[in-house]
């Protein structure tokens, strides 16, 4: 039960943090938004910074669960257009609907990360299956430095995300080529 407390005000809580931004993020709000009595967020995560940690950790629950599925929906990478697809699905899955709203909370955290250690390590880019399929791609297509051209390559597929959610818009197509034939020079 306290299990299933905590997850329903984390959840609660991105949905205030994406609707109101980091200064609407209140123990207040997220009882209202998770329709509890006053005071029960604040039973669970007595201080903002613990109510932001429990925040960041089911932001990345969710995404981890997310780039799972994404790459066992897919089939095995062979080609850069296989490649390319995939990224054009993420892209659109993290700019529609419950995606957009996850990546609305996700750069608001990454910001109040720069002053927050915990935050940041929790934030840190997590081994998934997702992320294993880019590897594996670059590294039969002969590139020399994998992990950097990985990270290099998905850092800027997230700039690309970040630019659509402050500008609007879908991340093109030619975007996600382009960078993936940067990462394999």
């Amino acid at each position: 039960m306290v299990s299933e407390r905590r997850t329903l005000l984390a959840d609660a809580a991105l949905d205030v943090l994406a609707d109101e931004g980091m200064r609407g993020l209140t123990h207040r709000a997220v009882d209202r938004r998770a329709a509890m009595p006053p005071g029960t967020t604040s039973a669970y995560y007595r201080t903002r910074a613990a109510l932001l940690t429990g925040l960041v950790a089911r932001l990345v629950q969710l995404d981890q669960a997310e780039l799972h599925g994404a790459a066992d929906a897919l089939p095995p990478l062979h080609s850069v257009e296989d490649l390319v697809d995939g990224m054009v699905a993420l892209t659109r899955q993290r700019l529609t609907g419950e995606g957009r709203r996850r990546s609305l909370a996700r750069h608001a955290c990454a910001i109040e990360s720069v002053r927050d250690e915990e935050l940041r390590e929790i934030l840190v880019p997590r081994e998934n299956a997702g992320r294993e399929a880019v590897r594996l791609f670059l590294a039969q297509h002969g590139v020399a430095d994998v992990e950097n051209r990985t990270h290099t390559l998905l850092t800027c597929v997230d700039g690309l995300v970040f630019d659509r959610l402050v500008n609007g818009g879908e991340v093109r197509r030619e975007a996600l080529e382009g960078l993936v034939a940067a990462a394999l020079r």
